[in-house]
């Protein structure tokens, strides 16, 4: 059976009317802001204070956009007849997002966790040289950083803190011991 003239229209407009009925999903970003999910990948804090200027992360990065710069400095001797010793101290730190295709791994390598995602996603800038993102900056969004999920109430102890416990309550036990002799 050949199709009536107009039908293809009729079908064509009874989706559209379908579809202007319905709800839409679409929200208007700049005035209602996005649900993130908890584990969102947007930019890169540093916790300047952990950072020991060990370089993995720079030398690490598939894409070679962490630059560091540091300089030695002599710390005196902690007890008298020690001997003096020397420490990296952090001059610059900076990532160019420009570069940075966000994989995590500069993330995962650093050793003392100076490095942590933040949810913030927005930082455009105007001019793409804007985008290298220097230690003040990358400080700031520190603190849009998510708490780390609570451990699971079932979960066993780690071993480290049932090793500081230990050690706690055996000292605990002997300070408890010392006073009841000096008391007695």
């Amino acid at each position: 059976m050949a199709p009536l003239p107009g039908s293809g229209l009729a079908k064509g407009l009874a989706v559209t009317l379908r579809t202007m009925t319905r709800k839409h999903g679409t929200e208007q970003y700049p005035d209602a802001l996005p649900e993130l999910p908890p584990r969102t990948r947007g930019v890169i804090g540093l916790f300047e204070e952990n950072c020991t200027v060990c370089m993995l992360c720079a030398r690490e990065c598939p894409d070679w956009c962490i630059y560091i710069d540091s300089h030695k400095e002599t710390v005196p001797p902690a007890a008298p007849g020690g001997r003096e010793r020397s420490r990296n101290v952090l001059d610059r730190f900076a990532i160019d997002f420009s570069l940075c295709m966000y994989c995590g791994i500069c993330i995962e390598v650093c050793p003392f966790d100076a490095l942590f995602w933040s949810p913030e996603f927005e930082y455009a800038e105007t001019d793409i040289r804007d985008l290298t993102h220097e230690r003040d900056k990358l400080r700031e969004w520190m603190w849009t950083v998510p708490a780390p999920p609570a451990l699971d109430p079932g979960a066993e102890e780690p071993k480290e803190i049932a090793a500081a416990r230990k050690t706690a309550d055996k000292l605990a036990a002997a300070r408890k011991a010392e006073s009841e002799e000096g008391d007695a």
